[in-house]
């Protein structure tokens, strides 16, 4: 399978961005999904996390209550919605795809086995 996100850009602070994670491939609804992002000298951290099914989703406690992560398994799609963004949460962010093993709180970068390219997030004060 391979991941490709899409839509960051250059937010101002308090505003929203919402990306994407296109995923090739037919097994893509039987994998947990997350949302990690490395911020510039820092390491890659995670953000969220979503169940196969969609039905139970995990986030960082830095991001919870701003951030929503979702999918549609019809469409191998899996989204970030940002909302009332912080200059702290510039980064590069990165879909991810879960082993079968994986977990839905996984939160673990060694949990992941395919990684999507990245899609650098701006957020300006």
């Amino acid at each position: 399978v391979q991941l490709q996100a899409s839509g960051g850009g250059l937010v101002q602070a308090g505003g929203s961005l919402r990306l994407s994670c296109a995923a090739a491939g037919r097994t893509f609804s039987n994998y947990a999904m997350g949302w990690f992002r490395q911020a510039p000298g820092k390491e890659r951290e995670f953000v969220a996390a979503i169940s196969w099914s969609g039905g139970h989703t995990y986030y960082a406690d830095s991001v919870k209550g701003r951030f929503t992560i979702s999918r549609d398994n019809a469409k191998n799609m899996v989204y970030l919605q940002m909302n009332s963004l912080k200059p702290e949460d510039t980064a590069v962010y990165y879909c991810a795809r879960g082993t079968i093993a994986t977990r839905w709180s996984a939160d673990g970068l060694w949990e992941y086995d395919v990684w999507g390219q990245g899609t650098e997030v701006t957020v300006s004060s």
